[in-house]
């Protein structure tokens, strides 16, 4: 079946009954509702076709799909942009990811094809937007025993956006985060929800060493460690009291893609603000800044507070982006990302 005609088969009007139930959860906008009904709705049906199974139609109520069903990015994009001048394969896989993120979706690379289960839930009527914008949040040091595993989790979300298959393991991930815990724990940085003190939220402002600094002005994709396979991290990190440290490599800043509203991430932001002036303590002489924007949704946020594309990688849609650190300690952060749009897809 083609993607394209899916209102035709699972109507508007139907599908607007399970977006309004789907869109109570937190985190979940109506836009990636809309997209993740247009899904179930789409592998329901193939599933129903490829196993020759008659259905009348059009629809009037959707069933869970039994298991995994192969569906790739381009059949993503029909889904959900065909109505649209907007979109590309690139930002529906980006959507996927956020269903998968939200819990929504489970998927899985069997070597060829993206394949998606639905693990759609009841929302929870207390579990809503508002609710979320009365917990409290609190920056907080990053705790290598207790933060590593579920920061490495949501990062690893991040990362494998860009790749076919998972890559960033976030096994592997942890244990560079409590690397670099051990050596200057200063630079990192939490978002903790107050009530389970969970992380949300997560930045790294890694002091670099001057033999390192070669590094920001070479291609980007000779220095990816957290989200590569390199085992050997190329970029050296500077100690404390160093007067030849000079600059500071923003390594990861990521909200979990259930928390990206703009009072977390100013929260975020403005507690960096405060660790670089604290860093500046160790290293007097910090005034560049760095940073590499593995997605495309933080490449936007580093536009927004200053950074500009600098050295490009020839092999990967990837860019160096710079900062002077005073002008970032200057910014008025709510107004920097007052207009910026944490719901790309």
């Amino acid at each position: 079946m083609n993607p394209a005609s899916i209102d035709e088969w699972f109507p508007i009007e139907q599908q607007r009954k399970y977006v309004s139930q789907v869109k109570g959860r937190v985190g979940i906008t109506r836009r990636r509702a809309e997209c993740f009904v247009k899904l179930w709705a789409y592998l329901f049906l193939k599933q129903q076709q490829e196993l020759g199974k008659q259905l009348q139609l059009p629809l009037t109520e959707l069933s869970l799909p039994e298991g995994f069903v192969a569906c790739t990015h381009r059949e993503a994009h029909e889904l959900f942009y065909s109505q649209q001048e907007r979109g590309s394969d690139r930002a529906a896989g980006m959507m996927i990811d956020k269903l998968v993120a939200l819990g929504l979706i489970e998927k899985e690379f069997d070597g060829n094809t993206t394949c998606i289960r639905i693990k759609y839930l009841l929302p929870n009527p207390y579990n809503s937007e508002n609710t979320q914008k009365s917990i409290d949040f609190v920056p907080d040091n990053f705790n290598p025993r207790t933060d590593a595993i579920p920061v490495a989790t949501f990062l690893a979300q991040n990362y494998n956006w860009m790749n076919k298959k998972t890559t960033a393991v976030p096994q592997r991930i942890a244990r560079i985060l409590r690397t670099w815990a051990a050596q200057y724990p200063i630079c990192m940085r939490v978002l903790r929800r107050y009530d389970t003190q969970d992380p949300v939220g997560f930045y790294v402002v890694y002091p670099t060493a001057r033999e390192s600094e070669e590094k920001f002005f070479l291609p980007p994709s000779r220095s990816l460690h957290l989200s590569a396979a390199t085992e050997t991290d190329p970029i050296k990190m500077a100690t404390p009291g160093d007067m030849d440290c000079t600059s500071v490599f923003v390594r990861s800043f990521q909200l979990d893609l259930s928390h990206q509203q703009h009072h977390l991430l100013c929260q975020l932001l403005k507690d960096v603000q405060k660790t670089l002036i604290r860093m500046q303590a160790d290293f007097p002489n910090l005034c560049d800044m760095y940073t590499l924007a593995i997605h495309p949704t933080s490449e936007n946020l580093a536009t927004a507070v200053g950074f500009r594309k600098t050295s490009p990688d020839p092999q990967l849609s990837l860019y160096w982006m710079y900062l002077a650190l005073d002008k970032f300690l200057a910014l008025d952060i709510e107004q920097a990302v007052s207009t910026l749009n944490l719901d790309m897809n």
